[in-house]
C-alpha cells in the first residue's frame, strides 16, 4: 500500500540520517580519544542536540529547493495568461492575505496523476504552497479552494518550522540515549571488544529510538492537520474544505481493489484509514475523523 511505503521511506529516511551522524561520531571520538575522556558526557550531550537540531533545521531550510529540483516544481509567473494557473495563483494570493502572511507564497504546480497538495518552506516569509496537475484536473474549484486552504493554513500555522523544532528535539534525545544505553552495555564486554559492541549497539538503539520517536513526532503532525483543516474553512470556506476532504475520500473509495486492500490518496499525505499500531505512524488522521471533526468545528470567518 502506498501509506505503508510512504510511512516506512519517512521512518527509514531519519533512521539514516541519524546512523550515518552516529557512524561519524563514534569514529571521530574513537580517535581523538574523546570517548575516554572526563567530559565525555557533556560534549556528547552537545553533539546531540546541535547535530539533532541542526540536522533538522537544514532540512528546513533546503526544503522548497529541494522539493522543486526533486519534484520538478514549476513556479507560477504571476502574468501568466493560462486560466488554471492564473485562478490557482489568485486563489493563493487571496487566501494569503485572509492569513494576514507577510509574504505572499510562491505558487507552484508539478506534473503527477496523484491528487496531492502540499506547503513547504523555512518561515512564513519564505515558502510555497505546490498542487499536481492531477488534483487540478480531478477536483472542481471549489474542492481545489479547500485543499489551498488547508496548505496555506500550514504556513500561517507556522507548522513547518513547529514540526522542524520537535523532530530536532526528538533527534537530539534518540542520539543522546542511544549512546548512554550503548555505553553501559559495552562496558560490560570484555576491552578489546568494547569499541565494536558500542558502535553496533549505537545503530540499533539509534533505529529503534527513531522508530519510537517518529511516534511522539507523528502524534503532534496529526494534531496540526486538524488544526490546517480549521484553517482551511477559515481561509475558504468549510463547505469548500469539507468538499475537498469529501472527495479525497470518495476517490479512494473508487481506487480500493475488489480485494478490500485499500489504495491510498496521496493529498496531504493521507491515507483514508489507519487502524491498530500503524495508526500511530501515520502523519495524517482518517479523513473520517478529519470530516467528522471539522463538522463539529466553530469557525470563525
Amino acid at each position: 500500500m502506498k501509506w505503508l511505503k510512504r510511512i516506512s521511506l519517512f521512518v527509514l529516511t531519519n533512521v539514516l540520517v541519524l546512523l550515518t551522524v552516529s557512524i561519524a561520531f563514534s569514529l571521530i571520538s574513537g580517535f581523538f580519544g574523546l570517548d575516554r575522556s572526563s567530559g565525555y558526557m557533556t560534549y556528547m550531550l552537545v553533539f546531540c542536540a546541535v547535530w539533532g537540531m541542526g540536522g533538522a533545521f537544514v532540512s528546513l531550510l533546503i526544503s522548497k529547493w529541494m522539493a522543486k529540483r526533486l519534484m520538478g516544481v514549476q513556479i507560477v509567473d504571476p502574468q501568466t495568461l493560462d486560466t488554471r494557473e492564473r485562478d490557482l495563483f489568485l486563489m493563493v494570493q487571496r487566501m494569503a492575505q485572509q492569513a494576514q502572511l507577510p509574504k505572499m507564497p510562491e505558487v507552484g504546480i508539478y506534473e503527477s496523476p496523484d491528487i496531492n497538495a502540499f506547503a513547504t518552506g523555512p518561515s512564513r516569509n519564505n515558502s510555497m504552497v505546490a498542487v499536481s496537475t492531477g488534483l487540478l484536473a480531478r477536483m472542481s474549484k471549489n474542492e481545489v479552494e479547500g485543499v489551498v486552504g488547508h496548505e496555506v493554513a500550514h504556513i500561517a500555522n507556522g507548522d513547518m518550522v513547529t514540526m522542524t523544532l520537535i523532530q530536532g528535539v526528538v533527534n537530539a534525545f534518540v542520539m543522546f540515549f542511544a549512546r548512554i544505553l550503548a555505553n553501559i552495555l559495552a562496558s560490560q564486554v570484555e576491552e578489546k571488544m568494547r569499541g565494536v559492541v558500542h558502535l553496533v549497539l549505537v545503530i540499533l538503539f539509534d533505529i529503534v529510538f527513531a522508530i519510537l520517536g517518529s511516534i511522539a513526532v507523528n502524534y503532534f503532525s496529526r494534531r496540526r492537520e486538524f488544526r490546517a483543516d480549521a484553517g482551511g474553512a477559515q481561509y475558504a470556506g468549510r463547505d469548500k474544505m469539507l468538499a475537498g476532504l469529501r472527495r479525497l475520500q470518495s476517490t479512494f473509495e473508487s481506487l480500493a481493489p475488489d480485494n478490500g486492500t485499500q489504495a491510498s490518496v496521496a493529498t496531504l499525505k493521507i491515507s483514508n484509514r489507519s487502524t491498530g499500531m500503524m495508526a500511530l505512524f501515520s502523519t495524517h488522521p482518517s479523513l473520517e475523523a478529519r470530516i467528522e471533526r471539522l463538522e463539529k468545528a466553530v469557525i470563525l470567518r
